[in-house]
């Protein structure tokens, strides 16, 4: 089956419309392929050969590659210097010329192999505009629909491109179907064979500062941060924020007036996952405390070179610092960096020296009057 070339010309400008390329590139990969199929009919593989095809009649013409020889050996690499000054006066021994070749047709072995290189060319093409047109949004929360659910992996159609969603990155318990609009954080551009793998999250931490940062606009001007984040998505997540501001309460910036900010990034994610948010400190024994909250502590010892801190909390707190499987300590553990160790008692006090028992009392002197009635008292039952 040869090549019909007419035919080809017309394709290109359907294939660059469905495949929402330029047409300039289309050309260039099919112009490609061409040189590819030219090799194989007329010339040979290492043959440096360029193709150029006219859109609007489908003739192509393919520029051969040849060296000026004083003796031509190899007529597909050489060209005499005589036939080269033919072409170009100031051609001389040991240049390199474009010879003018027309081209009517391919064989089928040649057409296949510029089929077989025009879809991987296209792939190829496809594949750049698209990184270039995600890479600079990776980072950001963009807007998509469920395409399909695959097993634990789900599709999110994005515009251009699909991006896929594992398990690992999905909220526990949130449930997805086809057609279902969602807000999605762009974690990573991956290459693989198929083309790009647009990785993109809910379960990520960046997602929630991403939703805060929509409804936090302190946070444009830098009046309040978030230091750190830890989640467990669909259950419980904290936030460390601060204030570079003095007099605003950073925590109160975030949640909002009546709960309103906080509110909003709960809908999002689901009113199943609590969000704590807590004020981070530079001192680490506060900072713990605070990311153990809402327990009360009554000490925290740190043990900076391991990186390990031991609280001491009311024997009433300790269900509540340690919380439901653990959730609440590990979660701190995750905010400051430190594995902490938690147990209960009340706050230990230094021993004090015992104090010297007091003498005992010195009896009271009796008055003059009760001394003298005693002694009477005394000589009487004496005397008797």
């Amino acid at each position: 089956m040869d090549f019909d070339l007419k035919q080809l010309a017309v394709a290109i400008k359907a294939i660059a419309e469905e495949k929402n390329l330029p047409e300039e590139t289309v050309q260039e990969v099919v112009e490609q392929a061409l040189a590819a199929a030219y090799r194989r009919d007329y010339g040979e593989r290492e043959q440096e050969v360029r193709v150029s095809m006219n859109l609007n009649t489908g003739d192509v013409t393919a520029y051969v590659s040849k060296e000026v020889v004083e003796e031509v050996t190899d007529d597909l690499t050489e060209i005499s210097l005589h036939e080269a000054q033919v072409r170009n006066k100031s051609a001389k021994v040991g240049d390199i010329v474009e010879v003018e070749e027309s081209v009517e047709t391919f064989g089928r072995v040649a057409a296949q192999t510029a089929k077989q290189v025009i879809l991987q060319r296209l792939r190829e093409a496809e594949r750049d505009i698209i990184m270039n047109e995600y890479e600079d949004k990776i980072g950001t929360v963009i807007n998509g629909i469920v395409a399909r659910v695959e097993g634990r992996i789900v599709r999110i159609d994005l515009g251009k491109a699909q991006g896929i969603m594992p398990a690992s990155e999905q909220i526990q318990g949130e449930r997805y179907y086809p057609g279902q609009r969602l807000k999605v954080y762009l974690k990573d551009v991956e290459r693989g064979y198929r083309g790009p793998q647009l990785v993109v999250s809910r379960g990520s931490k960046e997602f929630v500062e991403w939703l805060f940062r929509a409804e936090v606009p302190e946070m444009e001007n830098g009046a309040v941060e978030i230091k750190d984040i830890a989640r467990e998505a669909g259950t419980r997540t904290k936030i460390a924020v601060s204030s570079t501001v003095p007099g605003v309460d950073p925590v109160g910036t975030f949640v909002g007036g009546h709960g309103t900010r906080v509110n909003a990034v709960t809908s999002e994610i689901g009113e199943q996952e609590k969000i704590d948010i807590v004020i981070w400190d530079e001192d680490t024994a506060t900072y713990i405390k605070n990311a153990l909250s809402p327990t009360q502590v009554d000490s925290v010892a740190l043990d900076e070179k391991n990186k390990k801190a031991t609280v001491i909390v009311p024997d009433d707190q300790l269900s509540i610092a340690i919380g439901k499987s653990g959730q609440n300590v590990r979660l701190a553990s995750k905010l400051t960096g430190y594995e902490i160790d938690i147990s209960a008692g009340k706050k230990g006090e230094e021993q004090k020296p015992a104090e010297p028992a007091a003498p005992a009392p010195k009896p009271k002197l009796k008055k003059k009057e009760q001394l003298e009635s005693s002694l009477l008292e005394a000589i009487e039952e004496h005397g008797e």
